[in-house]
């Protein structure tokens, strides 16, 4: 079983182009940004490589993430990452063809990162 050692959440938005992937990246991004974690390396066995992330993404349209960028947001550890249903989907107010929308769909995306080690 996992160890969690510290807990992560982010924000994210596509405001325009109605792009899930682009939301939830944001918010593993947001997640991760501000925060400092220097004792991890000598707190979890084998270092920062052995490091466990459980990143777990609520967003509109889960099916439609790409999980592979999702991971590359993480600079090092060993993520897993979980796509559900959630985030919210709501209207901008407006449509720019130059953006890339097919409506007015703004995308929002939450993330939760778990750090931790062991076995997941």
């Amino acid at each position: 079983m996992t160890e969690v050692l510290f807990v992560e959440v982010g924000f994210g938005c596509d405001g325009h182009g109605q792009n899930v992937t682009k939301a939830a990246t944001r918010a593993c991004r947001n997640a991760i940004e501000f925060n400092s974690l220097p004792a991890m390396g000598k707190l979890i066995p084998g270092g920062y490589a052995e490091m466990r992330l459980h990143i777990k993404i609520g967003t509109p349209h889960p099916e439609e993430v790409d999980v592979e960028q999702c991971k590359g947001i993480f600079p090092y550890g060993l993520p897993i990452v979980e796509v559900v249903e959630g985030g919210l989907s709501c209207g901008s107010g407006i449509a720019v063809d130059e953006l890339g929308d097919s409506g007015d769909e703004m995308c929002v995306a939450v993330a939760a990162v778990t750090v931790g080690y062991g076995v997941p």
